[in-house]
């Protein structure tokens, strides 16, 4: 059986809550579960406590019989102390979008046009000076 410790949404709309469950990886996300493990409101301040606490001896317990944490848990864990860092890698999020891209661009062209504009090129120059 492939075991997951994943987030359980609950709460209301838009009050989003969420249970930091052991399931079998078949079930649905919000479907049964073998045993819940702790809590996390991302509606609560980042420096808050409350914002997410587990059973730290019960999710090693998991971890050690195989259970797999998704990404969001596995950052909860590293930050716990459970897991070590893993390292990511994303090249392109610090790229701009495509619209953005362009405007740089168009950007960019308009300055060249206009410093040209403003410099007359070398050799009119050195033609008028004869």
């Amino acid at each position: 059986m492939a075991m997951k410790i994943r987030l359980a949404r609950g709460g209301s709309k838009k009050r989003p809550f969420y249970s930091i469950v052991a399931s079998d990886s078949r079930m649905p996300r919000d479907g049964r579960f073998i045993e819940k493990l702790g809590t996390y409101s991302p509606l609560l301040p980042k420096d808050s406590e409350d914002r997410v606490k587990m059973d730290t001896a019960r999710v090693q317990h998991w971890l050690d019989a195989g259970a797999q944490p998704t990404d969001r848990v596995s950052r909860f864990l590293e930050a716990a102390g459970l897991v070590a860092k893993k390292e990511r890698n994303n090249p392109k999020k610090a790229e701009p979008g495509k619209a953005a891209q362009e405007r740089a661009s168009a950007r960019a062209e308009k300055a060249k046009a206009a410093e040209e504009a403003a410099n007359p090129p070398a050799e009119t120059a050195d033609d008028a000076a004869e």
